[in-house]
C-alpha cells in the first residue's frame, strides 16, 4: 500500500496520559486531527497504577489550558485549583473525561510496536524529509496495523521501565530471583492484602526522592497504627545525609514537595526508619529464613529485611524508535538541547526554563518526545512542563513558530541544592549557597499532608 500524501495524515500521540491528552487538546485546537495510541486498557493507564498517592502538585497546575477549553462544553466542573488530587482523582475527574471528548481519536489496547519512515529504514537518505511516518500496532487481541502520520509525538512515559536497584544502574546480582519480595512501586497500604505485607516488617527503600520519601512516610505511619507494631523501614542511601537530602522543606514553592522531605526526615527522628549512607547494591542474597540480605559494592552486609521496594528512578523505552534517527545525550537519554538544562550533575534549585519544541527536536524532523520521556533519566519533572511542551510542539507542527518560540510558563523553585554528580562525597554539605538556607526539619509532617508526581524524584537529584 502507497503512503497517502503527509498533509493529509493525522499526528499519532502515543501514550493517553497527561501529556498525552494535552497534546491531542493543543492539536485539535489548531484544527490539527490527533489519533492517540494508548496501550493500557483506558486513559491515564499509568497514573491509575499509582491512584493511592497524592500529588505534590495542586488542581491549579495539573489541568492543561487547552484541554480544559475541550472539555468545557461537556459541562465538565473544573476541581477546587488550590487542592491536591490523587492519582485516582487525576484520572476519574481529568484524564477519563478528557479521553472520552476526544471520543474515537484516542485508542486503547494499542500498543506501538515500532516507528520508522515510509520505505526507508534509519539507513536511507533519499527522500526520507518528505515520507510519512509509519507507526505499527498490536492491539490487544492480536492484531496488527500499519499507521501513517504527518508526525509523531511519544508522550509514552517511562513508568513501564523502573531502574534496578543496583548502583551501577544494572540489576544486581541475585535482583531478578528475588523478584517475589521485591516492588518498584510505592505500595497502597490502605490495600488490606498490601498492608499485611508489609505490616510487622523490616523494609528496606531504596532511593532518595519523592517516592522514596513517600514511602518511608507511609511505613511510618503504619508503624503508628494499630495493625503495624514492629514495622521497620530501612532507608538505603547511595550518598550521605547533608542539607539537601530530605529536599526544600519550607523553601520548596511546592509546599506539598517540601512536605514530603519533612515526613521522610520526621520517620527518621521518630525511629521508625535508620538510613544507611553511601550504600551503593551490588547483590541481594536470599538468607536461610526466605528473607533478602543487601550486599553494598563496598562489601558491607545489611541485616536481613523482609521486603525491599525499590525507587531509584526511570529510564526511557526506546526500543521501538529505534529505526528513527533520534538525538539523544548520552548520559540522559533526553534530546541533546534540553539535556543540560536538567542534568542533575549540574543543574540545581529549579532553574529548568520552560521549553519547547527546539529543545525537543532531533535529527529526524517531526519526532518529538515529550512529558516524562523527554527528560530520559533526569528526575523533577512537573505535569506543568509537559503541558508547555505539548503546547510549543503543537504550534511548531502548526507552522506557528513565533507561537512555538514563545514561553508561557513560569515554573517554581525547588528551593534544593546539589546534584547526582555530588554523590561521591557522601559527608559534603551540599546545601550550596545558591538556595534558601537548608530548612531546619524537626517537625513531623502528617502523611496526608504529603504527595508525590508521577516521576518519582525529589528536589534536584536523582537517586
Amino acid at each position: 500500500m502507497n503512503a497517502p500524501a503527509t498533509t493529509e495524515l493525522p499526528v499519532i500521540v502515543i501514550g493517553a496520559g497527561p501529556a498525552g491528552l494535552a497534546a491531542a487538546a493543543h492539536l485539535l485546537e489548531r484544527g490539527i486531527e490527533p489519533l492517540v495510541l494508548e496501550a493500557g486498557p483506558a486513559a491515564g493507564a499509568a497514573v491509575r497504577e499509582w491512584s493511592h498517592v497524592r500529588l505534590f502538585s495542586t488542581w491549579g497546575e495539573v489541568v492543561d489550558p487547552a484541554a480544559e477549553k475541550l472539555l468545557a462544553p461537556t459541562g465538565w466542573t473544573r476541581p477546587d485549583p488550590a487542592t491536591y488530587p490523587s492519582g485516582g482523582d487525576w484520572c476519574e475527574q481529568y484524564l477519563q473525561p478528557l479521553a472520552e471528548a476526544l471520543g474515537e481519536r484516542v485508542r486503547t489496547g494499542a500498543e506501538v510496536t515500532g516507528v520508522s519512515r515510509a520505505g526507508r529504514d534509519r539507513i536511507v537518505d533519499a527522500d526520507r524529509d518528505v515520507q510519512p511516518f509509519v507507526v505499527h500496532v498490536t492491539y490487544t487481541d492480536g492484531c496488527e496495523e500499519r499507521l501513517f502520520a504527518r508526525a509523531v509525538i511519544d508522550a509514552s512515559g517511562t513508568w513501564t521501565t523502573p531502574s534496578p536497584a543496583g548502583g551501577s544502574g544494572l540489576s544486581a546480582l541475585g535482583e531478578k530471583a528475588a523478584a517475589d519480595r521485591i516492588t518498584y512501586r510505592v505500595p497502597d497500604l490502605k490495600d488490606p492484602a498490601v498492608r499485611a505485607r508489609y505490616a510487622g516488617k523490616r523494609t528496606a527503600v531504596i532511593g532518595s526522592g519523592a517516592s522514596a520519601f513517600t514511602a518511608l512516610a507511609y511505613l511510618a505511619d503504619l508503624a503508628k497504627s494499630d495493625d503495624g507494631a514492629g514495622t521497620k523501614g530501612v532507608w538505603i542511601l547511595r550518598r550521605g545525609i547533608s542539607g539537601s537530602t530530605f529536599g526544600g522543606g519550607e523553601a520548596d514553592q511546592l509546599p506539598a514537595r517540601g512536605a514530603l522531605g519533612l515526613a521522610a526526615k520526621a520517620a527518621v527522628d521518630e525511629g521508625h526508619a535508620d538510613a544507611v549512607t553511601g550504600f551503593r547494591t551490588e547483590a541481594i542474597e536470599r538468607a536461610d529464613d526466605g528473607r533478602l540480605i543487601l550486599v553494598g559494592e563496598d562489601g558491607r552486609r545489611l541485616d536481613p529485611v523482609d521486603e525491599v521496594i525499590v525507587l531509584t528512578g526511570f529510564r526511557p523505552d526506546l526500543s521501538f524508535l529505534d529505526e528513527l534517527r533520534l538525538g539523544l545525550d548520552e548520559r540522559l537519554q533526553a534530546p541533546v538541547a534540553l539535556a543540560p538544562l536538567i542534568d542533575p550533575n549540574q543543574h540545581s534549585c529549579g532553574t529548568v526554563y520552560p521549553h519547547g519544541h527546539r529543545e525537543l527536536s532531533h535529527p529526524e524532523q517531526g519526532i518529538y518526545l515529550v512529558g516524562m520521556k523527554s527528560y530520559g533519566r533526569a528526575p523533577t519533572f512537573l505535569a506543568m512542563t509537559g503541558y508547555e511542551q505539548v503546547r510549543s510542539v503543537a504550534a511548531a507542527i502548526a507552522g506557528d513558530l513565533d507561537a512555538a518560540d514563545r514561553v508561557e510558563l513560569t515554573l517554581p523553585e525547588t528551593g534544593v541544592c546539589g546534584g547526582a554528580g555530588l554523590f561521591d562525597a557522601p559527608e559534603s554539605d551540599q546545601s550550596g549557597g545558591c538556595c534558601a538556607p537548608a530548612p531546619q526539619l524537626g517537625t513531623p509532617v502528617a502523611v496526608g499532608a504529603t504527595a508525590a508526581e508521577e516521576a518519582p524524584a525529589g528536589g534536584c537529584c536523582g537517586s
